[in-house]
This record gives structure tokens, C-alpha cells and sequence, in this order.
């Protein structure tokens, strides 16, 4: 191996060590329907662009259907720029000959409300800790947050109730956000009361007040 080969290993491995693989598809500046879909709905399988269509359609990534037929549509509408790579007729063109440009992606996805993502990694709202995507992510901890925040945010709720009686009412209704469930689907009620003692913060209890 000479000089030049050596030098060109080192500054692979460099870079290797310094852009993840993910980092390196927002380089582009122009993604295919089915590239951009994955990202959107699955950023971590996008690897698997070329084969994703040959999947059955209950075997494909979650959202990835949805994303698909939205892009097309705004491509086909025109709220998204692009251009077909093959000149074939319209009821032929595969979604693997749609390529779009990102920057427009990424300006459409803010008009219909979508700030967080692939598209948007120094953009998003959420804290690390409320974001399911997170490596550390605990489901109880933002189980606590968000009813904290809900139940404190509207007094409604707590009309005839004490702020714990209010917070696991809330946490019944929304037990499969945050995986509080059993495996036959009913709401676990040991894990909805330690979440709920997490974020109450009448904690000496007392009858809740008249309404």
C-alpha cells in the first residue's frame, strides 16, 4: 500500500467516526419518493429504499404509505418541485423515477405543520426527553410530563376530582401513547398510579373541592 492509499484510509475512517449515516443522506439535495417517505416515517430503515416496494403492504414501515401518497400527491399538485427521470406515460411512472428536490420537501412539510424529523434536526420542538426517537427514551417519564402539563393546563378536568383522581383518568385514556397496557390491551393500572404519584403534586391528598 503506498503513501497515498494510506492517507486516503485514514480520512475514511475519519469520517466514518464523525457522520453517521443518516447525517450523510441529508446531504442530498434531491431524494426519490421512496427515499424521502422512509425518511419521513422510518429514518433507520432508508437502506432499504430498493426493496420496499417488493415488501407486502402489511410488512412495510409504519406511516410509510401515508408519506408515499402525500409526497405524490404534492409533487403531482405541484406544492412539491421535482422531476420524473424516465419519460414514461403517467399511469406507468414508478415512484422510484420521482425525484424531488429537498429544499421544496422540506418547505412544504413546514406549510402543513411538520417541524420535527429527519428534515428538521436542529428544528424540533421536542425535548430529548419527550422524544420517542431518543436512545434513553423512558415512557413513564413522559407519561408524567405530558399529564402534569394537561391536567394543569385545564382545571375542567379536575372538577370533582383530586389532581392524582384527574391525572389517572387521563392516563387511562391515552394508556397505548405511552405503553401503559397489558398484554390484553386493558389499561395497566399499577403503572398509571406510580405515573400519576410521579406528577401529582397534592401529594398530603384531601377531598377534592366542590365544583
Amino acid at each position: 500500500m503506498n503513501d497515498v492509499d494510506k492517507e486516503v484510509g485514514n480520512v475514511s475512517k475519519n469520517v466514518n467516526l464523525q457522520i453517521s449515516e443518516l447525517d450523510l443522506w441529508r446531504l442530498c439535495d434531491e431524494l426519490t419518493v421512496i427515499e424521502a417517505a422512509l425518511l419521513l416515517c422510518s429514518p433507520d430503515l432508508v437502506d432499504f429504499f430498493q426493496s420496499v416496494e417488493s415488501w407486502s403492504t402489511e410488512k412495510r414501515p409504519k406511516g410509510y404509505e401515508a408519506a408515499k401518497k402525500a409526497i405524490i400527491n404534492a409533487f403531482r399538485d405541484g406544492e412539491i418541485t421535482g422531476k420524473h427521470t424516465v419519460d414514461i406515460p403517467s399511469l406507468q411512472r414508478s415512484p422510484f423515477n420521482i425525484v424531488i428536490d429537498v429544499a421544496s420537501l422540506r418547505a412544504w412539510l413546514k406549510r402543513r405543520g411538520v417541524r420535527s424529523g429527519f428534515f428538521f434536526p436542529e428544528e424540533s420542538d421536542t425535548p430529548s426527553y419527550l422524544d420517542s426517537n431518543h436512545p434513553n427514551f423512558a415512557p413513564k417519564l413522559a407519561a408524567a410530563v405530558k399529564v402534569w402539563e394537561a391536567v394543569s393546563g385545564e382545571p375542567d378536568l379536575m372538577r370533582g376530582k383530586t389532581p392524582k383522581q384527574a391525572m389517572m383518568k387521563w392516563l387511562r385514556q391515552h394508556a397505548n401513547d405511552f405503553g401503559l397496557i397489558k398484554e390484553d390491551g386493558s389499561p395497566n393500572e399499577t403503572g398509571i398510579e406510580e405515573v400519576a404519584k410521579v406528577a401529582n403534586w397534592q401529594e398530603k391528598g384531601g377531598a377534592p373541592k366542590t365544583p
